[in-house]
């Protein structure tokens, strides 16, 4: 933890001495990505494990504020669609209580599947082997670290083999998730204002996904594996 508020710290002392430096509005670049992306939940409770993933997207608005020629703090806003995963209860209980599943007790061996919904903000640092060059092959870039924080916007949930369809959990999901991570990927420069950027990009989470109660003290952990698709004008 001592590391990553050190890594958060450098990133904001970058940050404030980028801005206060004399920037052409070259050195700034906005784009829209569209990806799609695996998740998957885990826990460190052996009786509580990894059943299935999600299939979701990530939507939104991407900047990039280059305070050197290949060097750029990386920020923006965005959606996460359909993160979570599904988690194999070995013990029953009350489980989601604080929902309306109309289930006192969960019976042992369930599967509990998670649907979160999230707006991101990341932060981080960017750096690209390329030039600017127009219609050339532009180079790989490495995004290493981007910390982002996810706010909670919807949360749904579904236990495999019971009436409970994808009901209303945000009451099971914590409001605010923090998590850290990396991408490498290749970007092209179509023409001197247009950039066209594709990757793979790696995110765990490292704070709870899941609100905790009386019934479940477990601690679960989400991981992302993102297909990055997007483009700068």
């Amino acid at each position: 933890m001592k590391k990553i508020v050190a890594l958060i710290a450098l990133l904001i002392g970058l940050a404030q001495f980028s801005w206060a430096q004399k920037f052409d509005p070259e050195e700034i670049r906005i784009g829209i990505q569209i990806s799609p992306n695996f998740s998957w939940l885990t826990s460190e409770d052996n009786t509580i494990n990894e059943n299935g993933n999600n299939f979701g997207l990530k939507l939104g608005v991407i900047g990039e504020f280059y305070f050197h020629e290949r060097y750029a703090l990386i920020s923006g806003i965005g959606f996460a669609f359909n993160h979570g995963g599904t988690l194999l209860h070995d013990n029953g209980g009350e489980l989601w209580n604080r929902s309306q599943t109309n289930i006192p007790e969960v019976q042992p061996l369930n599967d509990f599947q998670y649907h979160i919904q999230y707006v991101e903000i990341p932060f981080g640092l960017k750096l690209r082997t390329g030039t600017k060059t127009a219609g050339s092959h532009s180079g790989f870039y490495f995004e290493v670290p981007v910390f982002t924080l996810g706010i909670n916007t919807q949360a749904r949930g579904t236990i495999i083999d019971t009436e409970v369809d994808k009901v209303d959990v945000k009451k099971e999901v914590n409001f605010l998730a923090l998590s850290w991570g990396g991408g490498v990927g290749w970007e092209y420069n179509v023409s001197a204002n247009t950039v066209v950027v594709a990757g793979l990009a790696y995110q765990q989470y490292f704070t709870d996904i899941t609100d905790n109660y009386a019934a479940d003290r477990s601690k679960v952990k989400m991981h992302n594996i993102t297909f990055r698709a997007g483009v700068y004008f």
